[in-house]
């Protein structure tokens, strides 16, 4: 990238001008990482309820066309799958995670990315290339945004500022200019949004998965109007009533230019080994070291205290969630369900687990509490520390900064894919996860990515969706 003057048309040239030689073996092997771990989650994501629905939705009022809905295989026009794919992709808590900006990129990046590929017949690389120009604009405006303080009044980061990546990718596919671009998140700017308070409303936590699809699909629908000249402002992210002013905390614009040298924001994504919410993936390595890997009974334990650093208490303690989001956003839950079962039981979040006594006897142990020392590394990190009273009366403490998966303590190509197994076995077994780790192997190579997009099918795919209590 240039180092431009800070503006929404400095960043959208750098990011049109962005080519597939331009991306490193280093970026090439991270993002195979990112799609091989995408397209598991998203496998995983399409028959659970909200992505049986979606398809459902797709049947009966989506459009036409070449985009493969990931499951079901159907062909839908980009901006539907775009929408279908994107749910999938956020629907399992198990998408990728940037801490900086609080958000998932590729869930609605990569979504956005092979819908478009898959309808323009572009290669593997140009896709690619797509996905880095997607993961910089939304990370970039995440983070000139102030995402922590943003997050924290109440919106969503995914759904926020999702559009904008998304109309990155699909605009690089498309071959649209930087004016043009720029005109796309003008028009982004006036579909973007994204509330939490699904949060508060267990019956009301099925929207949530849709924070991949919804920015998906918009900035895929900005990105054709901008390709056919309908007019915005290209001041999107600066200007007076722009992006920064309506929903920026402090903002910092200076942050949406890549400094010449750094890496892309692709190489500061968090792969996710466990199936919750991203803020207490750190909280069950803790567990799993205070407790000698899950050796302790969780019966000897008198009371567990969480010490979590700002925004990861308030909207996290529903002691008795009945849905699976709300369960997957719960602490105390995700605490009961860790020392029950372990962290890579993903079906421990499910509904037939929401009365379970072995869970419930330990969530109704668990306190938490904002430990101030633990700010300091928020944004960066999603610290945690636990203390274990146990009944003889001794302690067990520990303190985790960066988390499995982290930046810091990466999963490697085989770590992704070892994910990948223990995910889609539980979904289909009869899924070929090495065929599905060669098609991404080859991506570098392969001159159109319908043919890989065309490969994520789940034989005897359901038609209808699940009982909704599982949302």
């Amino acid at each position: 990238m240039t180092g431009n003057a800070v503006s929404s048309v400095a960043l959208a040239e750098d990011l049109t001008a962005l080519t597939p030689d331009q991306l490193s073996n280093d970026d090439v092997a991270q993002l195979k990482r990112l799609i091989l771990d995408h397209a598991a989650v998203t496998l995983c994501g399409s028959v659970q309820p909200w992505g049986c629905k979606l398809t459902a939705w797709a049947r009966r009022f989506g459009a036409s066309g070449r985009a493969v809905l990931v499951g079901s295989g159907d062909r839908a026009s980009a901006a539907t799958a775009g929408l279908v794919n994107g749910t999938s992709a956020h629907g399992y808590e198990l998408d990728d995670t940037h801490e900086y900006s609080r958000s998932h990129p590729g869930a609605v990046v990569i979504s956005a990315a092979l819908a478009v590929g898959t309808e323009q017949g572009s290669s593997g690389p140009d896709v690619m290339a797509a996905i880095v120009a997607g993961y910089e604009a939304m990370t970039r405006l995440g983070m000139a945004a102030g995402a922590l303080a943003t997050t924290e009044v109440g919106f969503h980061a995914t759904c926020l500022y999702g559009p904008f990546g998304a109309a990155a990718a699909a605009a690089r596919l498309m071959g649209l200019d930087a004016a043009a671009l720029a005109q796309a998140w003008g028009i982004a700017l006036s579909m973007t949004g994204g509330s939490s308070q699904f949060a508060f409303e267990p019956k009301g936590t099925m929207v949530k998965r849709m924070h991949g699809g919804i920015p998906a699909q918009n900035g895929i629908i900005a990105a054709q109007l901008a390709s056919l000249g309908v007019a915005a402002p290209v001041r999107a992210f600066e200007g007076e009533h722009g992006f920064f002013h309506l929903y920026g905390r402090n903002p910092d614009p200076s942050k949406l230019m890549r400094p010449a040298g750094e890496p892309f924001q692709i190489h500061k994504m968090s792969f996710k080994p466990y199936s919750c919410c991203r803020k207490f993936h750190s909280l069950i390595d803790a567990l799993e070291t205070a407790t000698d890997g899950f050796s302790v009974d969780p019966a000897a334990i008198e009371r567990i205290t969480v010490y979590s650093p700002t925004g990861s208490v308030e909207k996290h303690q529903m002691k008795r969630p009945d849905s699976v989001m709300a369960a997957q956003y719960s602490m105390p839950y995700i605490v009961g369900a860790t020392l029950a079962y372990g962290s890579r039981r993903y079906d421990a979040y499910g509904p037939e687990h929401h009365a379970d006594k072995k869970i419930l006897d330990i969530v109704d142990r668990v306190q938490a509490e904002h430990d101030t020392s633990l700010d300091r590394y928020v944004p960066d990190a999603m610290p945690n520390r636990v203390v274990l009273r146990m009944r003889d009366g001794s302690e067990r403490k520990e303190t985790v900064i960066e988390s499995l998966g982290s930046p810091e303590r990466p999963l490697s190509l085989a770590g992704v894919a070892d994910k990948a197994r223990a995910l889609l076995a539980m979904v289909d077994p009869g899924i070929d996860v090495d065929r599905l780790v060669k098609a991404v192997d080859a991506l570098p190579e392969t001159k159109d990515i319908g043919a890989f997009a065309g490969t994520l099918v789940i034989p005897g795919y359901p038609s209808e969706g699940r009982d909704s209590r599982a949302a």
